[in-house]
């Protein structure tokens, strides 16, 4: 619920931009939800991804821990790099 939240307060922020700026937010935040809503169905996929092989599955948990980091990380970013 809170990654809906977060999900959310991003999308509004995008809205005072312009329209690109909604598309580029919604398709950045495909692969963070994904991670966080599917991590343990994620982490079991072993095959090849751009040419390198993945031999073993992911603990879920580790998955959705990488989620929740790619789906904060525009905020940390902004609190370290404040103008």
């Amino acid at each position: 619920m809170i990654s809906v939240i977060i999900a959310g307060i991003y999308i509004a922020l995008a809205l005072s931009e312009n329209e690109g700026a909604i598309l580029k937010t919604i398709m950045f935040l495909v692969l963070p939800m994904a991670c966080i809503w599917y991590g343990s169905a994620m982490g079991t996929y072993t095959g090849i991804v751009r040419g390198q092989y993945i031999s073993k599955p992911s603990p879920g948990c580790l998955v959705a821990a990488c989620g929740w980091l790619m789906l904060l990380m525009p905020f940390l970013l902004k609190l370290i790099y404040k103008p």
